[in-house]
């Protein structure tokens, strides 16, 4: 005698079929979803990078300027002070966390399949 499900497997392939490409389709919305985050996060780093540079490069022009001329000046602060900006802007871009659990549905698709699966293990060890 078969399992259950290799039993309904077998009178009803289609259904297995649209089963597997529904998992498919789940499974690409969901990495779709995870790749937008590590886009984001990508891009934080590298607004972070950048804002580092400019600000590390701005502030030594700045402090090169104010002692070339002997005295202080707003912008010489200011124009750092945005890169400075900048840097912070992509160090929140890059530490925020994912805005959902990955593959949180998957898993819960997954997990609602193998109760089925234990549902239909357990009637047919009671049918025996």
């Amino acid at each position: 005698m078969l399992h259950p499900v290799f039993s309904a497997a077998l009178r009803h392939p289609a259904l297995v079929g649209r089963h597997l490409l529904n998992y498919l389709a789940l499974a690409r919305v969901e990495v779709a979803q995870a790749g937008r985050s590590v886009v984001t996060r990508a891009i934080g780093g590298v607004i972070a990078l950048l804002g580092a540079l400019f600000t590390l490069g701005w502030g030594g022009v700045a402090v090169m300027l104010g002692v070339l001329h002997g005295r202080f000046e707003w912008v010489l602060v200011i124009v750092p002070g945005v890169a400075a900006l900048l840097l912070l802007i992509g160090v929140v871009m890059l530490l925020r966390p994912p805005q959902l659990p990955l593959f949180a549905g998957l898993k819960n698709q997954a997990a609602e399949d193998m109760q089925v699966l234990q549902a239909l293990s357990e009637s047919s060890h009671a049918d025996r």
